[in-house]
């Protein structure tokens, strides 16, 4: 299998935790800012897969902006094109870590599905 790509916010507890389970289970892994460098629309959608089908399950709705913009009901209005132009735009509102392995993305440390997606 490729490199995985992991996307975190270096404060992220969860995403240390995320980093030591894939280096204790000897995945080889890049780290990229998930504020800076959001994943990109077809990581997106591949989580979006892993999630089947529910948004919600790959944005970060702890986040202030968030909460901020009023998402939570929003979202139900917007398109899937609309939400995913917007979680580029501002990477802290994808649900971290976020990792991205071969065809399979997963937002959030989910044991389950990275063990599906890794091992």
């Amino acid at each position: 299998m490729a490199t995985a790509k992991l996307y975190i916010y270096e404060r992220c507890s969860t995403c240390r935790k995320a980093q030591q389970w894939l280096d204790a289970n000897g995945v080889e892994y890049e780290t990229a800012s998930i504020r800076e460098s959001p994943p990109d629309e077809e990581e997106l959608e591949r989580a979006l897969a892993t999630a089947g089908g529910n948004i919600r399950k790959i944005i970060n709705t702890s986040s202030p902006d968030y909460r901020q913009a009023g998402l939570k009901d929003q979202l139900n209005d917007m398109s899937r094109a609309e939400v995913f132009s917007l979680l580029r735009s501002k990477g802290n509102l994808v649900k971290r870590p976020f990792l991205a392995a071969g065809e399979t993305a997963c937002a959030g440390f989910d044991l389950g599905a990275w063990k599906n997606a890794l091992l």
